[in-house]
C-alpha cells in the first residue's frame, strides 16, 4: 500500500509539470519553468540552385554632363542648359518616352585648393546632373552615347544590361532549382545509406520579394570601346537566377 502511495504522488508530480509547466519547490520561494526541446530527426535539407542565360532586352544608361564656374549660380544654369539640350535630343531624335528618362544623380558643390600661404580655398563650383536612361533598341547603343557625346554629355556610365520583364521564366528557373535540390538530395541519402522521402517544406532564399531575380549589372559581358567607326557596345547575356531551401524525409 506503501509502494502505490509512492508511485502515485510521482505520477501527480510529473503530471503537474507537463500540464502547468511549472513547478513550485519547497526550498524557492519563486515558480521554476520546466522547458521541453523537441529535436528534428531523419530530414536533410539542401539549397537548390536555378539559372537561365538569356539575351537582354533592356539597357538602363548613366548619362550626364559636368559644368564648372566661378559660382555656383552660373554652374546650375549652364549646366541646366546642357542638361535640356541633351534631354530634347534623347526625346526628340531617339524617341525615348519620357518615364525612361530619370534623374539620378544631382549636386552643385565648391571646388577646393589648397597652399600653405593661403590655406583652403574656394576656386569655383561644379555642377553635376546624371540621367538615367532606359533604352530598349540595343543595336543602336553605341550610337545614341556618341550621339550624346556630340550633345554635350561628358559624363557616361556604365551601360547595365538586363531583361526587363522575367515573369515568362519564373517557372523554368523554379523547377531547375527544384531539380538542382533533388539532385542534392538524392546523393546525401545514398551516402548515409538511407533512401529519400517526400518533401516536408520549400522556401525561396532571395532577398527581395520578388521570386526571380536578374544579374545584368554584374553579370552583362558588356564592352564599350572607342574606335574609328564609333563607341562599340556589345550586350553579351544576362542571367536570371533562384534559390530554393528545401527539407526533405529521409527513410
Amino acid at each position: 500500500m506503501r509502494g502505490w502511495t509512492k508511485s502515485a504522488l510521482a505520477v501527480f508530480v510529473a503530471g503537474s509539470l507537463l500540464t502547468g509547466g511549472v513547478l513550485v519547490s519547497s526550498s524557492l520561494d519563486k515558480p521554476q519553468k520546466a522547458y521541453a526541446e523537441e529535436v528534428q530527426k531523419n530530414i536533410v535539407s539542401v539549397v537548390g540552385k536555378g539559372e537561365l542565360s538569356m539575351k537582354p532586352d533592356i539597357v538602363y544608361l548613366s548619362i550626364g554632363v559636368d559644368t564648372s564656374a566661378s559660382t555656383a549660380q552660373e554652374a546650375q544654369k549652364a549646366n541646366g542648359a546642357k542638361i535640356q539640350k541633351l534631354t530634347a535630343l534623347l526625346k526628340n531624335t531617339w524617341g525615348i518616352n519620357e518615364k525612361d528618362i530619370q534623374t539620378a544623380e544631382f549636386y552643385v558643390q565648391p571646388n577646393y585648393t589648397y597652399n600653405e600661404k593661403e590655406g583652403q580655398q574656394v576656386k569655383g563650383y561644379n555642377a553635376h546632373h546624371v540621367l538615367q536612361v532606359a533604352y530598349r533598341d540595343l543595336a543602336k547603343v553605341g550610337a545614341l552615347l556618341d550621339a550624346a557625346s556630340e550633345a554635350g554629355a561628358n559624363n557616361i556610365g556604365n551601360a547595365r544590361f538586363a531583361v526587363e520583364d522575367t515573369s515568362a521564366f519564373e517557372a523554368q528557373v523554379i523547377e531547375k532549382a527544384m531539380a538542382n535540390a533533388d539532385v542534392k538530395a538524392v546523393a546525401i541519402a545514398k551516402a548515409a545509406k538511407r533512401t529519400l522521402g517526400q518533401v516536408l517544406t520549400v522556401s525561396q532564399n532571395d532577398a527581395s520579394t520578388i521570386p526571380v531575380f536578374y544579374e545584368g549589372a554584374m553579370r552583362a559581358e558588356s564592352k564599350m570601346a572607342d574606335n574609328a567607326g564609333g563607341t562599340a557596345v556589345q550586350p553579351g547575356e544576362v542571367k536570371i537566377t533562384t534559390q530554393l531551401s528545401v527539407m526533405y524525409q529521409l527513410n
